[in-house]
């Protein structure tokens, strides 16, 4: 991260600064009325570690030698607004599929610390993503198993976002839905003085109740 016209060091978070991996949860709320689709959704998510530096390096403007210790967070909320218009719609009474098309806003809102026994550096970032997707899903047997892909991406100045997701969903019962399936979310942003390029991605379960 620069500062004062200090440039940063470019920092692997696992390798640099011992930050492992995390699973987090995800909260969605929706509403659906014909072709048009609504959801808000949330998460926090939020990692750390601890870690004898192998080099110096330069955050927010100051140095950490060679040698110190140093305990390292990083954590962001990320607010999710989406609609969808379904362009097209062939379901029937066994399976069908349909393919819609998406708008999307993205807001993130994190914090970047680096502190040691001697220096106490974080710098905070906020930055609102506009994003287009497709939605493709397919239903496998009735209303009970179904398939779903959802890509996003967008590309503005020298920052690019990707979202998608792969999913398997089991309906035993009309307000109860059990899904999982693999999640990847890559983000590279330079905003507020903070170059960030991020991913996460792995495998998810999740639960949904409807009303």
């Amino acid at each position: 991260m620069d500062a004062n016209g200090i440039s940063g060091t470019d920092l692997d978070l696992d390798n640099d600064l011992g930050v492992d991996d995390k699973f987090y949860p995800f909260v969605e709320a929706f509403l659906g009325l014909g072709d048009h689709h609504l959801s808000l959704s949330y998460y926090h998510a939020d990692y750390s570690g601890v870690k004898n530096l192998t080099k110096s390096i330069t955050f927010n403007g100051k140095t950490f030698a060679q040698g110190q210790r140093v305990n390292t967070s990083f954590e962001y909320d990320v607010s999710d607004f989406m609609y969808q218009y379904d362009l097209l719609d062939l379901e029937n009474i066994l399976a069908g599929f349909s393919l819609g098309i998406v708008g999307r806003a993205k807001l993130i809102d994190g914090r970047i610390q680096v502190k040691s026994t001697t220096q106490d550096e974080k710098e905070d970032f906020t930055e609102a993503i506009p994003m287009l997707e497709a939605n493709f899903h397919i239903g496998i047997l009735a209303n009970i198993l179904e398939a779903r892909v959802l890509a996003t991406g967008m590309r503005y100045g020298d920052g690019t976002v990707f979202d998608g997701l792969a999913k398997i969903s089991y309906t035993p019962f009309p307000f109860l839905d059990i899904h999982g399936g693999y999640r990847a979310f890559f983000i590279d942003l330079d905003v507020d003085d903070v170059d960030l390029n991020y991913n996460t991605s792995g495998p998810y379960a999740a639960l949904t109740v409807s009303f």
